[in-house]
């Protein structure tokens, strides 16, 4: 069976401390997990789209199989990939990736040893699927999501998917491409994207200096080709834009319980390109992610959100429709 969605984005070994419950100590993470936990609440079929390094536990390639996503497009380097990540929660708004050490000494937690050495802010470019990792069956998927990556990474993936069967393309960008002095590569990166998916800080800090209105910023987008805009605001839910129509709607983010944060971002977009395949709508589409994001804030890991009880999504996704508000 050939996917119907490939997700592409960085594969993460996470050391999580979060606010609440167990601590995550090298469990199989990233963008690219999270938005696929977030989609398979909504649908399957889910190819993934990676690179990692030999030293990764080949276990985990078994037990994502076992979930049900397609492994074809996990890329597996004939080197050792540093793809540790270290983050520390003081509170649900307070996070660090510093200093793992003083952090785990604080909890009274014994360090773990596979975390000795480990730098923040490693270089990604080796991390990043190139053209050439794409299987060629991948290329017949309806619709694709771009996590967060360098912009030239997403600007050559999204050339060689609308070069096959792809309808629906979604982006969600990377906070350092969103800056003034990315506006070119940003015009031609959103031409031909059906959903750009930036959070409010990385919107306010491309219009840095120019507008401090939302709305504002969100029209000035629109003109470069993308079909819809949906502005991530955590607590606050989401702003959502239809360029064709001039549609304008706010969506409340769902009164979830509060328990580890992580991810949640990417597990909204893999949601909302669910709902979107379901009927092209743009409001259906961030209801539903919005659900995959309350789901995936209430436990830690990129699958929680695929284990909660059987008709909680539908029950939630009805109590959120009715909250929307339309501009």
């Amino acid at each position: 069976m050939e996917p119907n969605y490939i997700i592409a984005g960085h594969f993460s070994r996470e050391y999580i401390l979060p606010p609440a419950g167990q601590p995550l100590l090298d469990s199989p993470g990233g963008d690219l997990l999270y938005a696929a936990g977030g989609l398979a609440v909504w649908d399957q079929g889910v190819g993934l789209l990676t690179r990692v390094g030999e030293d990764l536990p080949r276990q985990w390639l078994h037990d994502l199989r076992e979930r049900g996503f397609d492994t074809r497009g996990v890329k597996v380097l004939p080197q050792g990939l540093d793809l540790r990540n270290f983050i520390a929660y003081a509170d649900f708004e307070h996070r660090s990736r510093n200093s793992p050490v003083s952090h785990f000494a604080r909890r009274e937690m014994t360090f773990p040893k596979s975390l000795l050495g480990y730098q923040p802010n490693q270089p990604a470019e080796l991390r990043a699927p190139s053209v050439s990792d794409v299987p060629r069956e991948y290329l017949d998927a309806r619709a694709i999501h771009l996590c967060p990556m360098d912009v030239t990474a997403q600007s050559q993936l999204t050339a060689v998917f609308k070069g096959g069967s792809v309808t629906t393309l979604s982006l969600d960008p990377a906070p350092e491409s969103m800056s003034p002095a990315f506006f070119k590569d940003l015009r031609i990166l959103l031409q031909g994207v059906t959903l750009f998916l930036p959070s409010e800080e990385e919107l306010r800090s491309l219009f840095w200096g120019e507008t401090h209105d939302l709305w504002e910023m969100i029209e000035a987008i629109s003109v470069y080709g993308c079909e819809i805009i949906v502005v991530k605001r955590g607590s606050y839910g989401q702003l959502v834009y239809d360029a064709a129509g001039k549609h304008r709607w706010e969506v409340p983010a769902y009164p979830a319980r509060l328990s580890d944060p992580t991810g949640m971002g990417s597990a909204f977009c893999g949601g909302c390109l669910a709902g979107y395949q379901k009927t092209f709508h743009p409001l259906d589409a961030v209801l539903r992610g919005s659900i995959s994001a309350s789901l995936k804030v209430e436990g830690s890991g990129p699958f929680y959100p695929m284990g909660v009880l059987p008709g909680l999504t539908e029950a939630r996704l009805q109590a959120l429709t009715e909250m929307v508000r339309k501009i």
